[in-house]
């Protein structure tokens, strides 16, 4: 044993090193450190650093790896207690909720939970690191395999378009495009969570064999389509071109597939396998990859692949096995962090070390209504009336782009000859209780005022008209012509868009000031923007919450109060099924706030009178009333619910209704998010990790602990099967109270008005009065619901709902609790105290049956309480 002077991260410590012989060849030396447990391998150094109590993070390096900046983790925690032990075979890291063993004979790794349970295991000789280049200068390729076992359900990597959630043996290529969010962080129901920490292109499951297909011919009429662009609406003509290749495969199996079209972005999805089609999925826009899992008979397979005539298909596959794979080709580490837990206790964790998300306000909650786009300051305020004159609950309205007409693109004022005094409009939408949203783009126009400027101080990512961010003259320059020109009139929340930069914008370009490859921040170019927009707002409208909603996303954003959607997507079935599954990928890496297009984006022409459409937008605006977030758009569209005529806008109302009603829940959970990492939307995953059956639906999840949403996801059925997942008291239908047991597939009865919603026995379900905003006063009474069946509980949480007051602990709780054994209800003593705290609260508790208790609207209470946040035991 000798002592040591090493020199890790920049900082100088003394460790006492143990060399212990490995195998004949190799020796690891294990260095025990303050900071980190450091085994000194032949391949390179691997180091074991403890996060928190049931968290690890695994760093290995060889000669020649520089540190990187460290942009996901928040390093403000401090470092849990931990125990080093070892004997010949083995070295155990012990924490409280995980322990880390190294096999010093294979060198690979095994994760244990804190009851000492495999939750994880690195695949023996499946760590590789290898010298490589980007743009002429030196990093790494890294590689890591895991074990996953044939009963693993694994979730995550952010938010994609190939329909999948359980992605166990899927392969997907992580990076940033319009409807696409790449996070490298999966959660799997064998109880942990793992954070792949690189800043680049990532590929989940890698698929190495590929063939290249061969341009057969055109098919179809060339069709001219109204589309997007990063300068404006477009018109692009497309025609669909056919692309064929031949298939061998060595055994029959499942194979994972992989489709790159070959541009930065798809127009199709079209592929069949010897004429079975496996997928047919047509947008606008698409990444440019997509995914499947399909089933293959040993031999040759003729393929066909449909796309634009400018594509370049390459099919990439793989057989699935039982392994999980994780690749970067620009890197200077291996780097990855393990959380050990259940779902909640994983995304807590994981908020824990990378920064809480704030709270949001509670406007935000309410529903949020856009359009493409009001043209005039008269437009908005028009339609802002009318919704308050039809008696239409709406908290926000959206000012889309081109607001900004000939200063030129993203020029951060308003054209005066359309928006002639944006601060009335702002006052007038104030008076009204309205908010409003404003696009500000990550782009601005070279020839604009601003943009000439950006350009003389080389602000701009060259050869782009994207700001570069990475650069911090850029990014404050940015901020100070954003708050100079747009923060003066009162604008309430931020609509960042198109900060991929759109379309993976980063490749084979260079950025912070041309001293760095874009490859190795090509994924976190979202974040970047989110840090400047809330810190300028944190530090130059400090009263207000901040609210900023972007497209795309990056591990740690959650903290800069930044909320997500899923692009610009289309409006029918199966990409109503994709957003789901898309935004469920997405809760289960972390980032609780998502929300989509209701209705679509792209919309039929005929929209306001196709009958077939009004069901799909009812659909769509149903299942969203259940996102974190809700609210409605669509491209060249006035997506105003009354222009649908009388049927739509009724039950759009109903479920706005809804929405408001269940706000007292909504913001407990809100606060739920930001005080103890919760998720709102939940994959069934984070709450029934044990039911195979549960794991296995795709659009089927919990809004918040009690509520089993199952949307309507196909057209013209007037029944459909949902899973009710094991739960030993059951689940009551909030429709009709009927109540049904755990572990069962049951039809349901729907109509174009309801979806099915079921509510966990035992649940207390707390609904405030219909309002027009949220922040409505009225004395109207609030509705507690009691699902009998099970003990229940519930903490209700109240603030403010608009500033960071909450931050200096000015908020109030108090719990509710059910006895079912003696039917009482206890109301505890609030805790706390906020400016504007009503004094009284009165309630209306519903024991709920079928008789009482159900639908939208208030039932007839059992009790009828006043409470004056002092503790009592209503008997029911």
């Amino acid at each position: 044993m000798k002592t040591v002077w090493k020199k890790r991260n920049q900082v100088g410590v003394i460790m006492t090193i143990l060399c212990v012989s490995v195998f004949l060849l190799n020796t690891a030396c294990i260095s025990k450190e303050r900071k980190s447990v450091v085994l000194e391998l032949k391949q390179g150094t691997l180091s074991l650093i403890p996060l928190n109590r049931n968290t690890v993070r695994v760093q290995f390096a060889q000669s020649g790896s520089v540190p990187m900046q460290e942009l996901i983790y928040t390093e403000k925690s401090s470092i849990p207690e931990y125990k080093v032990t070892e004997n010949d075979k083995s070295m155990i890291l012990s924490l409280e909720g995980i322990s880390v063993e190294f096999d010093k004979g294979t060198e690979a790794l095994t994760f244990k939970d804190a009851n000492k349970r495999i939750v994880l295991q690195e695949k023996v000789g499946g760590r590789f690191m290898a010298a490589s280049s980007i743009q002429g200068e030196a990093t790494f390729q890294v590689e890591q395999h895991f074990v996953s076992p044939k009963d693993e359900y694994i979730y995550g990597t952010g938010q994609f378009q190939d329909g999948y959630l359980n992605i166990r043996g899927l392969s997907r290529r992580l990076t940033q495009v319009n409807t696409q969010i790449a996070i490298p962080f999966i959660l799997s129901n064998k109880g942990y969570g793992l954070l792949w920490n690189n800043y680049g292109l990532t590929d989940f499951n890698p698929a190495d064999e590929s063939i290249e297909l061969v341009p057969v011919s055109a098919s179809g009429e060339a069709v001219t389509v109204n589309a997007t662009s990063t300068s404006g609406n477009v018109k692009e003509t497309r025609q669909t071109y056919s692309f064929t290749a031949s298939l061998e495969v060595p055994h029959s199996g499942r194979y994972s597939l992989l489709l790159d079209v070959g541009q930065r972005m798809a127009r199709k999805y079209y592929l069949t396998i010897d004429g079975d089609k496996v997928f047919d999925v047509n947008n606008l826009w698409l990444p440019p990859t997509t995914s499947a899992i399909v089933e293959l008979t040993t031999g040759k397979h003729t393929i066909e692949v449909q796309g634009e005539r400018n594509d370049k298909p390459v099919l990439y596959w793989r057989p699935v096995s039982e392994e999980t794979v994780f690749r970067s080709p620009v890197a200077q580490s291996l780097d990855y962090t393990v959380f050990a837990g259940n779902g909640d206790e994983v995304i807590a964790s994981y908020r824990e070390l990378t920064g809480p998300a704030p709270m949001m306000p509670l406007w935000s909650l309410g529903y949020i209504h856009c359009r493409e786009r009001y043209n005039t300051q008269a437009e908005l305020l028009e339609n802002a009336r009318e919704f308050r004159n039809r008696k239409l609950p709406i908290d926000m309205i959206v000012q889309d782009w081109q607001y900004w007409g000939k200063h030129g693109w993203n020029a951060m004022r308003f054209d005066e000859d359309r928006y002639p005094d944006p601060g009335k409009m702002l006052q007038e939408l104030h008076d009204m209780d309205m908010r409003l949203m404003i696009s500000v783009w990550s782009k601005i126009d070279t020839q604009s005022e601003i943009g000439k400027q950006a350009k003389e101080n080389g602000y701009y990512i060259p050869g782009s008209d994207w700001i570069d961010f990475f650069n911090a003259d850029a990014a404050a320059f940015y901020w100070q012509n954003f708050r100079d020109g747009l923060l003066k009139y009162g604008i309430d929340a931020w609509w960042q868009d198109a900060t991929e930069p759109e379309n993976d914008d980063l490749q084979n370009r260079r950025i912070n000031n041309r001293q760095t490859p874009g490859e190795v921040y090509r994924n976190v170019y979202p974040m970047y923007v989110s840090k400047t927009i809330y810190e300028g707002l944190r530090k130059d409208d400090p009263d207000r919450r901040a609210m900023i909603f972007t497209r795309s996303g990056f591990s740690g954003m959650q903290r800069y109060a930044a909320a997500t959607w899923s692009g610009d997507v289309g409006h029918d079935w199966e990409t109503l099924r994709r957003q789901i599954a898309g935004g469920l990928g997405q809760m289960a890496t972390g980032l609780p706030w998502w929300t989509y297009d209701a209705g679509g984006f792209f919309r039929p022409g005929n929209q306001y009178t196709n009958t077939g459409y009004h069901e799909q937008f009812i659909r769509w605006l149903q299942a969203g009333t259940f996102f974190p977030l809700m609210r409605v758009h669509g491209y060249m569209s006035n997506t105003e619910p009354w222009r649908y005529g009388e049927k739509v806008e009724r039950i759009v109302a109903r479920y706005l209704d809804l929405r408001y009603r269940l706000l007292p829940y909504i913001y407990s959970q809100n606060a739920a998010i930001s005080f103890k990492g919760s998720t709102l939307m939940r994959p069934l995953v984070m709450d029934f990790p044990e039911d195979s059956r549960a794991l296995e639906q795709k659009h089927q999840f919990m809004f918040g602990p009690s509520v089993l949403v199952a949307p309507v996801v196909e057209g013209g059925i007037s029944q459909m099967k949902v899973y009710l997942p094991e739960c030993p008291a059951g689940w009551i239908d909030f429709w009709n109270g009927t109540s049904y047991k755990g572990g069962q597939m049951v039809d349901v009865d729907i109509d174009l008005a309801k979806i099915p919603l079921f509510v966990k026995a035992g649940s207390i379900l707390t609904l405030g009065p219909t309002k027009q905003f949220t922040s409505e006063d009225t004395e109207q009474p609030w509705e507690i619901r009691i699902y009998p069946g099970a003990n229940g509980a519930y903490s209700i949480y109240e603030d403010e709902g608009n500033n960071y007051n909450y931050e200096k602990g000015q908020f109030c709780i108090f719990e509710l609790s059910w006895n079912d054994t003696e039917k009482t209800l206890t109301i505890s003593d609030r805790k706390g105290k906020f400016t504007g705290m009503k004094k009284k609260i009165t309630f209306n508790v519903v024991m709920v049956s079928p008789q009482s208790g159900t639908g939208v609207y208030q039932s007839t209470p059992d009790r009828t309480v006043t409470y004056s946040g002092k503790s009592m035991v209503v008997s029911l």
